[in-house]
């Protein structure tokens, strides 16, 4: 990726290129492809009801979701995720289904009839030591063909599986363990045994491990009463018993994985989910990107959290459809590696990593005049091509100019599903014009399974997430104190349908704070309806102050603002009700300050740029621009900054596993930094 047009002469050879380029780029597009029409027209990409104020939206995919009746399943043998892995089976004929690989090693895969078999043994062990239909059973582990076995396995015999993940600590595990009464947990390595053993709840009982353990770490299991079993073994006592225990497949209404989300406060929340749900949400994706869904022939690689619903979602369709999911090896950094290697046909994918890619690119263009015009011409051309519905990587631009970044994930990416966290528009752009792919966006969270909007196929214009999938509908209610109404087309993004949750394990209280008497549930994102029928999120509820004059701040909108300056790679802004202005914390963009910084003679590391003055007001002045061009009130830009070097990660503890900001936790890590900019500030 870093090699990209580093082809670019300068000088005469230059120009002649350059001349040689605009005619190749003539003769394409005369030669180009036609695009093919969108489904329907994209100016009214969803139904709309009335219901007073408050304007209801419905998918067009499904018209009888009008009259409440949403879509539950795409194929009629498929109302469970048991029956969706059989399918797959059948659809692949026993094609590739799990694979894994370890370094400089090619992928190794399991099939679907074994990979079966393995969980079928699976669960009818753990049913041998004593587990029934219905049991919760924990899983602690990163991506891995062994997750599923567990998943599936489970599902064999009616039971729910509740994944734990490093970012909850031994506390929260606790809890969890503690709350869904578990006595027996999934574990990958001995440090997260460990972990557990640390604040061992008492009913847990038995911890099932994948990997080798140290010895002390089996004495430690040991004196404290909790029985260490191999993975493979409670295969073995399953394949011995089978004769004894026949399988005991779940009904659509059934629990299939109470999803812990952990927020930015208090004990994780246990989102129940049913098979239903989830089967119900993941029907609609397919149903809606139609001829682009995936297919018997297709590679995902695996390396979002299994224990999040988005990273689910993604894998349960690749089984539903008959294809192959590949496992990065649990590192990262080398998830390029790994890509190169699968070569994987789809992906789900976070703005964080998207958001790299295009500045990796953008960083090999900047001192170059010529390299600029030229990447420019290429997206011109390309996103000219996307606007009549053609979307392709074998035109020249392809091979001179974004060739690099399609090798660097592989060089076969045909579809890639965006979520998490909202995604600039400009960023998006490049993704689909430098890839060459099919990139939808989605918006949904955990308790309406993963997405309940998508965009289509064919509407190349960014910054919105689409229209509501066929399994619910949407509508925006108001929210006064921020001066959003419904009649007016903002509001409080509400969801109702088929992939809504079954409530919070063991938390009624908390369910009715987001559920209402109707059924619809409160996500606390703060949405605006556009002219075409899409819906685009704007704010959020939860995250509000008031200034000492009276003003409500949302902080988020302005990060989101903010975020969009070249020299910012992560912003917090934050306020007090004592205070009249805010402020904000920001992590600068590496490759884009040390550029500037040379470019003026400034030399130092990034923290010691960080502490430069010069620095600091480039950057304050940059998003301050940033806010004006977005109509940001004064009282809502930020009067001062501290530019920190380290970035919020999920391992300091200040992003949630989703990438989220805990501001919380942001607020006491910078408390010194805050309090002395509103010292200067008074």
């Amino acid at each position: 990726m870093e090699e990209a047009l580093d082809w670019v002469p300068g000088g005469a050879a230059g120009v002649a290129m350059i001349a040689g380029t605009v005619a190749l780029g003539t003769y394409y597009l005369a030669t180009r492809p036609k695009g093919r029409p969108p489904m329907f027209p994209l100016n009214e990409q969803a139904f709309l009801e009335q219901e007073g104020a408050e304007m209801i939206r419905t998918s067009r995919f499904c018209k009888d979701s009008k009259d409440g009746k949403f879509m539950r399943c795409l194929y009629e043998d498929c109302r469970t995720l048991y029956e969706a892995f059989r399918r797959g089976a059948k659809e692949s004929n026993n094609g590739t289904c799990l694979g894994w690989r370890e370094k400089n090693k090619p992928y190794q895969w399991l099939h679907y009839n074994e990979a079966l078999l393995r969980a079928k043994n699976f669960g009818c062990g753990l049913v041998h030591l004593g587990l029934q239909p219905g049991s919760h059973v924990g899983i602690y582990s990163q991506n891995c063909p062994e997750w599923v076995l567990v998943e599936q396995g489970l599902y064999s015999y009616s039971m729910v599986i509740i994944a734990l993940y490093d970012t909850l600590g031994a506390d929260a595990c606790a809890f969890i363990i503690n709350q869904a009464e578990m006595n027996t947990v999934v574990c990958d390595d001995d440090a997260k045994i460990n972990l557990l053993l640390d604040k061992a709840p008492s009913c847990l009982r038995r911890l099932v491990h994948i990997k080798d353990l140290r010895r002390e770490t089996v004495a430690r299991a040991r004196k404290q009463g909790i029985e260490l079993i191999r993975f493979e073994e409670v295969e073995r006592l399953g394949s011995a018993h089978s004769h004894s225990y026949r399988e005991r497949p779940p009904t659509p209404d059934d629990i299939c994985t109470v999803c812990y989300t952990s927020g930015t406060t208090g004990n994780p929340k246990g989102v129940m989910l049913s098979h239903e749900n989830v089967i119900a949400c993941v029907s609609a994706v397919l149903l809606q990107l139609g001829e682009h869904r995936p297919n018997r022939s297709d590679v995902m690689i695996s390396f979002l959290p299994l224990a999040h619903m988005l990273e689910r979602c993604c894998q349960v369709a690749m089984y539903m459809q008959g294809g192959s999911v590949g496992f990065f090896r649990g590192d990262i950094r080398e998830l390029m590696d790994d890509m190169k290697v699968l070569k994987p046909t789809l992906t789900p994918a976070v703005p964080r990593l998207l958001n790299r890619i295009h500045d990796k690119v953008m960083g090999t263009v900047n001192g170059s005049t010529l390299k600029r015009m030229l990447l420019r011409m290429a997206m011109n051309s390309k996103f000219g091509e996307l606007q009549k519905g053609v979307v392709r990587k074998n035109t020249i631009w392809d091979t001179l100019i974004f060739k690099k970044v399609q090798e660097s994930m592989g060089g076969r990416i045909r579809l890639l599903v965006v979520g998490s966290a909202p995604l600039s528009g400009t960023v998006l752009t490049f993704v689909r014009c430098a890839l060459g792919c099919v990139v939808v966006e989605g918006y949904g969270q955990t308790e309406c399974v993963a997405p309940c909007t998508l965009t289509i196929q064919g509407d190349c214009v960014p910054e919105h997430v689409g229209p509501p999938l066929a399994c619910s509908s949407v509508k925006l209610v108001d929210v006064p104190d921020m001066e959003y109404f419904a009649s007016a087309g903002q509001g409080e993004v509400c969801v109702k349908g088929v992939n809504i949750f079954k409530g919070y394990f063991k938390d009624p209280e908390r369910t009715k704070s987001v559920m209402d008497s109707e059924g619809w549930l409160h996500t606390g994102d703060i949405g605006m309806w556009l002219p075409n029928g899409t819906l685009k999120i704007i704010d959020r509820k939860k995250h509000i102050f008031k200034l000492s004059q009276g003003e409500y701040i949302a902080p988020e909108k302005i990060e989101n603002i903010y975020i969009q300056s070249q020299f910012v790679s992560q912003v917090y802004v934050y306020g007090e009700s004592l205070k009249s202005c805010v402020v904000a914390i920001i992590v600068p963009d590496v490759e884009a300050v040390k550029q500037w910084a040379g470019e003026n003679d400034i030399p130092g590391t990034l923290s010691v740029l960080c502490a430069d003055d010069r620095v600091k007001a480039l950057i304050l002045s940059d998003v301050t621009r940033l806010g004006k061009e977005a109509g940001l009130k004064s009282f809502e830009q930020v009067k001062d900054i501290y530019l920190h070097p380290d970035p919020f990660s999920v391992q300091n503890g200040l992003l949630t596993p989703t990438m989220k900001t805990k501001r919380p936790q942001l607020k006491a890590y910078f408390k010194p930094q805050l309090d002395d900019m509103y010292s200067r500030l008074n």
